[in-house]
């Protein structure tokens, strides 16, 4: 995995969110990038990644994008692709972005099953906020790897509760909002909820073509590799 930069901005805040329950935190993601002043200043390349991309507004998206909103001093990772399967070198590339900008705190946007009303809660390793402490729970995937490669680091979760396997707008919504009160980030979020159907739809086909893919690639290899016994 390799962490191309072209820009390195000092002592951001950088905020990321993978592919998970209800599209929850890419949704969140993409409107901080649409409402934010940002520039493209990377991307993370790898040969995990499927060979899929996007075409928006005539310009090829990288499956895992990194922008810069220098009013906030903010690196914001957007990432289109699913990440299973190669979490633990996503966690180390994170860290490796860490340690060449001298970053002072990573903030993952992540979501979990909803119980109930959609709430918003919240593991930090060294900060409290004022939000519902997540007390109890098994973490996974690329937010798991990440929480144990950073160690010491300050690493800030968010997890906002989402329904089943469907585009959860309203959480992405409410993921924001909490960004909002911990960063003072004054992103109004209520257009969220309307400009979102659409980009749910497109998001949705673009992920599962993405998860067919890398399906296709790990068959492959396994046929390649054959079976012992």
């Amino acid at each position: 995995m390799k962490l191309i930069l072209t820009k390195k901005p000092k002592g951001p805040t950088i905020i990321q969110g993978f592919p998970g329950l209800g599209l929850v935190s890419t949704i969140a993601i993409k409107f901080l990038i649409d409402h934010l002043d940002v520039e493209e200043i990377g991307h993370i390349e790898s040969e995990h990644i499927a060979p899929l991309t996007a075409i928006h507004k005539s310009k090829i998206i990288n499956p895992i994008t990194l922008f810069y909103n220098k009013k906030y001093n903010l690196i914001i990772i957007q990432s289109l692709t699913d990440v299973a399967g190669f979490e633990w070198d996503l966690a180390s590339t994170m860290m490796d972005l860490v340690n060449n900008v001298s970053a002072k705190e990573i903030i993952i946007l992540d979501s979990m099953p909803s119980h109930g009303d959609l709430e918003v809660y919240y593991f930090s390793n060294k900060k409290k906020l004022k939000l519902k402490d997540l007390k109890e729970g098994i973490v996974m995937g690329a937010t798991a790897a990440l929480l144990l490669e950073a160690k010491d680091f300050p690493v800030t979760c968010l997890f906002a509760e989402a329904h089943s396997q469907l585009p959860d707008s309203e959480s992405a919504a409410k993921i924001v909002d909490a960004l909002n009160s911990y960063m003072g980030l004054k992103v109004d979020y209520k257009p969220l909820l309307e400009a979102a159907k659409k980009f749910e739809a497109n998001l949705r086909q673009y992920i599962e073509k993405a998860k067919e893919v890398n399906q296709s690639k790990r068959d492959k290899t396994i046929k390649e590799l054959g079976y012992i016994g």
